[in-house]
Order: structure tokens, then C-alpha cells, then sequence
């Protein structure tokens, strides 16, 4: 099945582009923020396990314990970091946007690991910005979608490089780390606020952009090269500032 976008193009809804990581209650799990692995575990009554393979229910009936911003891959809204509660639920309203795929290897900064602006700028190859970008960070190890992160000071996203993104009108950024910015900041959180335009926490600016997003957590394979796709961003319904997502590209059919 195909469909068209903006008459200029067509998209095979045949061939999706899954880039999320799934949740799971194994090791294999990727962790970060110093939790434990989600918990997945059937709900049991006295005597009842919802599990139809303990022979005790016709039914899997599974409680979920997870972290979204820890467990895998989630998009947040402003509300991550404001005084005022703000729900990615009522924030994103629209799912399907015109990205683009950069790859790009964080430059070495003292102890750090940092994407530049520059290296955004030299990524990005179309004439006109995109709704979305979408980072994959080099090398591209499939332990990406494992790995434990806490405490290891993983690559970050520096704050001119997300105000460049801000900037350029791109609404939508997604990256393969667990957070745009670094591990250990003192709270200071600069890729974010510059991303969303957040100048005050306690009291958010008329100007902070209360539709922009951020997915973290994906994983981009090898095998999908850099250039423009479209992007379907899925979330589940969750009034919270952040929800476990399911990003999904599409090729473009010119």
C-alpha cells in the first residue's frame, strides 16, 4: 500500500523502518539513570496467576514496571524539565514529518564526547530543514541496544549545536544516547532548554516551544543510510512528560 505526500512524493506503508529499541524484563535490556532492568510479571490473586502457561488463568495478564526516560526508547515533551506539568499526550498532535538522517562521530572534548553544531550543520544535505532529524552517532555498535549506561559519561549533544537545530525550525530531534546532553551537568540540562527555548523552569517564556519533542533511545542500523525519509513518531497515551515510543521510517518514492 502507498501513499502520497504533498503530491511530490510517495511512501510504501508496506515497508516500514522500525528504529525503536524494544522493552523487555531480560539483561539484554538497554538501562540508564541507575535503575534496574522493567519488571514484567503476571498479576497474581491468592491462588489466580494470570498466566495461561501455569495452567491457573485463560489469560496473560502481565503488570509492567518500567521507567520510560531509563528503559528504552521514549519522546518527551518540555514538561521533562518545567516546574509546570506539561504531557507529551497534549503536546504532540501531529505524527508524520518530513526527517532527516545524519550520522555523525562526537568530537573529542577533554573527557567528553560532544556533537557540534558544526557537525549538524555539515550533516544536514537538503536545501531546506526538515521537520524532524534524526542523530546516529558513530561508530554505530549494535551494543546500543543493550548497553548499561549509567555512569559510563556517554556522548552528548552540545547546547549551540541544539540551539542551531532550534533555530533551523527543526521540531523534532531523535538520537541514539540516552539524553542530548551530559551524564553528570549539575542540573543544568543546556541541549534541552535550547532545544525547547526553555529559559526559565519556574516560569516558562511565551516563546518556549510547547510542540517540539524529543526522542532518545533509538537505534538507527547500518543498513539505512543518511538522507530524508518520513518519519511516523508513535506514542502511547500517557499523560506524563514522557512516553515509551515506537519511531518509524519510510522511505521516499520520488
Amino acid at each position: 500500500m502507498k501513499a502520497k505526500i504533498n503530491n511530490e512524493f510517495e511512501i510504501d506503508l508496506s515497508k516500514p523502518i522500525d528504529i525503536s529499541i524494544p522493552l523487555t524484563n531480560t539483561d539484554e535490556n538497554p538501562i540508564a539513570w541507575y535503575i534496574e532492568k522493567p519488571v514484567i510479571e503476571p498479576v497474581v490473586f491468592g491462588d489466580w496467576i494470570g498466566k495461561v502457561s501455569e495452567g491457573k488463568s485463560s489469560t496473560n495478564f502481565n503488570n509492567i514496571f518500567f521507567n520510560p526516560h531509563g528503559h528504552g526508547t521514549h519522546t518527551e515533551c518540555l514538561g521533562h524539565i518545567t516546574r509546570e506539568f506539561y504531557s507529551i499526550n497534549q503536546s504532540l498532535k501531529t505524527f508524520f514529518f518530513l526527517a532527516e538522517l545524519v550520522s555523525v562521530e562526537a568530537e573529542v572534548q577533554g573527557e567528553d564526547l560532544v556533537i557540534t553544531r558544526e557537525q549538524i550543520q555539515d550533516g544536514l544535505t537538503t536545501s531546506t530543514f526538515p521537520e524532524a532529524i534524526i542523530i546516529r552517532t558513530l561508530p554505530n555498535q549494535k551494543s546500543k541496544k543493550s548497553a548499561k549506561y549509567s555512569n559510563t559519561n556517554p556522548p552528548y549533544l552540545s547546547e549551540d549545536a541544539a540551539i542551531f537545530i532550534r533555530e533551523s525550525g527543526i521540531q523534532h530531534l531523535l538520537i541514539d544516547l540516552p539524553s542530548v546532553d551530559k551524564e553528570h551537568d549539575e542540573g543544568k540540562l543546556l541541549a534541552h532548554k535550547a532545544f525547547w527555548n526553555v529559559k526559565d523552569v519556574n516560569n516558562l517564556n511565551a516563546d518556549a516551544r510547547l510542540s517540539a519533542t524529543i526522542t532518545e533511545m533509538i537505534y538507527v542500523t547500518d543498513e539505512i543510510k543518511d538522507g530524508s525519509y518520513i518519519l511516523n513518531l508513535q506514542i502511547a497515551s500517557f499523560e506524563n512528560d514522557a512516553s515509551p515510543s515506537k519511531p518509524i521510517l519510510y522511505n521516499l518514492i520520488r
